[in-house]
């Protein structure tokens, strides 16, 4: 049984805000990244799964209990991470994680200490005098320190320094060796990337898509870019090959004499008997990355100013 559970979940603000018919789960040690720009709906999705409101339409469960309805059962055993931190004031580092602690019944310090030996904190300041990377630490300290079986992270490396952020990626990889279940919402590709076992990506409420992460590594369709030595053979490929069985032309720039194609692994022999029939300066593989899947659904997007 999933640990995770959102089904047809939809809250609507109006005005096109809000989250719409989102389904996904999430199973046992696995990684899910929640991918999408600032407004897509990712934090909504985590406020109601948390229990923090409750959704019009549909299903948010954790450990196959309502989050709405079971919200302090299931914190118990929690791990969150909010998107933006706000402390209570009057408190120092270690009051603040001193409540934690009664709040979440947490006997042991052992994990406590080695937290704070991995995050190089010192929680003995004022949190109002913190910076934001301080603030970030110690809502990953309270987060992690009562080893919580579900981690619900939304933006945890936000405020971080790029050492620190490598250094919460490999302590999450040791979390999902330890059997976590973890959701990790971001905007960082390299974070998703290295990490999650799935990632759904996240368009103006909507999932968009949802895809096994080594898949999208290892697709069978490839993409590669082609420069041509003469005018001639590039007009004659792409009069060509316009409508051909075997490759898809995706773009061309006769200035540059240089043809962007699509073609399935079956068919590059196909593909390459072809090409031998032209004078060519280059022909080489375009990797496809994630940062440029997730573009292929925000490109022109309102979210980007249509510059990407």
């Amino acid at each position: 049984m999933p640990i995770i559970e959102v089904n047809q979940m939809t809250k609507d603000y109006g005005h096109g805000r809000g989250v719409f018919d989102v389904s996904f789960e999430i199973n046992k040690g696995e990684i899910y990244g929640f991918l999408g720009p600032n407004g897509a709906g990712k934090t909504t999705t985590i406020r109601h799964l948390m229990g923090f409101s409750k959704p019009q339409k549909g299903r948010a469960k954790i450990f196959g209990r309502e989050s709405f309805r079971f919200y302090y059962e299931n914190m118990k055993n929690i791990g969150y991470i909010p998107g933006e931190i706000a402390l209570p004031a009057g408190l120092t580092g270690w009051e603040f994680i001193d409540m934690n602690k009664k709040m979440k019944k947490i006997k042991s310090d052992t994990p406590l200490k080695q937290l704070l030996d991995i995050f190089q904190f010192d929680p003995i300041g004022e949190t109002k005098r913190m910076s934001l990377g301080e603030k970030r630490k110690l809502a990953i300290i309270t987060a992690f320190m009562g080893d919580p079986d579900v981690l619900i992270l939304d933006e945890p490396t936000s405020g971080l320094d790029p050492v620190m952020q490598d250094v919460f990626v490999d302590f999450l990889k040791l979390q999902k060796k330890a059997g976590k279940t973890i959701m990790l919402s971001s905007h960082m590709f390299s974070e998703i990337d290295t990490t999650c076992d799935r990632i759904a990506i996240i368009k103006d409420g909507y999932i968009v898509s949802e895809f096994i992460t080594n898949e999208l590594k290892h697709a069978s369709l490839k993409k590669y870019q082609l420069i041509f030595k003469t005018e001639n053979d590039f007009n004659v490929f792409i009069t060509k090959n316009k409508q051909s069985d075997i490759l898809k032309i995706v773009s061309s720039n006769p200035i540059a004499l240089c043809v962007i194609f699509e073609c399935d692994d079956s068919d590059i022999n196909g593909v390459i008997t072809e090409l031998s029939r032209y004078e060519t300066a280059r022909f080489s593989h375009l990797k496809e990355t994630l940062e440029d899947y997730f573009m292929s659904y925000y490109v022109g997007s309102k979210d980007f100013g249509g510059a990407l």
